[in-house]
């Protein structure tokens, strides 16, 4: 998606740490900015593209979106922690940031569910499982016994805490050894498996659908709460293995707690409003989301409950806390 508004709005947002949210939400001339704390050409990236285009069209004000990767998107809730509470900086929020984290850091600089609160969802998503078109393995099971064969010779790819907690998850379930490779994109992540350096990545079908659909890379399975219709004959995971409950990629828009309530619940109607109207709706159906109004008395009970889930998946993958 093209950008249409210029960086250089950015220069007058202020981001300092300990910043006072005194900048009245009445100002109409002030920008409205999406931090996306992941590179560009994820699934946040493209996420927060739609919603910037759509808020631009309903308050008239221009919305900019600020790609801040680094440390498992750390770098940019950070960002986000430290700006005006006051509805004009937005967190792109992932499973990575306000689900997973919390498990897979020891020290973690901020606490999701008292520095934030969830104000819009993009709906539940969906997980491909990604190799190369010319991969020796050409069903799940097949990939399997060869991972068995060998192990520890396939390597699964990981651009944040996501990825590497589904792929070590699987293997867990598959009873196979992957080694675990860390990108710092998932733009690199996939340029690697095409080149062949890597075996596999898990990923979101946001960010896969334009890989499988021009046949760069083929999906040997999907994690989902159903097949989906666009390819009826990718079959689910937990279909092999129905212990893999993973849920998929979660996406959502996140604001300093400290934001008025008032704030909290406008946003909450535009993103509502957002998500289940074309063309973003048809959009995320086609990548494989479920795009649903959610209140935000819905978002936190999710957000508390998706968070504890994440600890049990974290101890069962045996991955060591950093």
């Amino acid at each position: 998606m093209q950008r249409r508004h210029c960086l250089a709005w950015l220069a007058g947002l202020p981001f300092a740490a300990g910043a006072a949210g005194t900048v009245h939400a009445q100002d109409k001339d002030k920008p409205i900015q999406i931090i996306v704390p992941f590179g560009p050409g994820g699934s946040g990236d493209i996420s927060a593209r739609m919603l910037a285009e759509f808020l631009t069209r309903k308050t008239g004000r221009a919305v900019v979106v600020d790609n801040r990767p680094g440390g498992n998107g750390i770098i940019g809730v950070e960002a986000v922690r430290n700006a005006p509470a006051d509805g004009s900086v937005l967190l792109l929020a992932t499973t990575s940031t306000h689900l997973a984290n919390p498990s897979l850091f020891r020290k973690l600089p901020y606490d999701p569910g008292k520095d934030f609160r969830l104000v819009g969802s993009f709906g539940p998503g969906s997980t491909y499982m990604l190799v190369r078109p010319d991969a020796p393995y050409k069903t799940l099971q097949e990939f399997v016994a060869a991972a068995k064969k060998a192990p520890g010779s396939i390597n699964y790819g990981h651009f944040n805490a996501t990825s590497k907690v589904t792929g070590a998850l699987f293997a867990h379930e598959a009873g196979i050894e992957l080694a675990a490779i860390p990108y710092k994109q998932v733009s690199q992540a996939m340029s690697e498996l095409i080149a062949g350096q890597i075996q596999v990545v898990f990923t979101d079908t946001v960010a896969g659908d334009a890989f499988v659909s021009s046949g760069q890379l083929r999906a040997l399975a999907v994690h989902s709460d159903a097949r989906l219709k666009r390819y009826p004959a990718l079959p689910l995971i937990a279909e092999t293995y129905p212990k893999f409950t993973i849920r998929g990629g979660f996406l959502g828009i996140a604001v300093p707690a400290a934001t008025p309530v008032d704030m909290q619940q406008k946003l909450n109607t535009w993103i509502n409003e957002a998500v289940t109207t074309d063309p973003i709706r048809s959009r995320l159906e086609g990548f494989a989301f479920a795009p649903a109004r959610v209140s935000l008395a819905e978002l936190a009970t999710f957000e508390r409950q998706e968070r504890e889930k994440w600890k049990g998946y974290v101890d069962i993958a045996k991955l060591e806390v950093q």
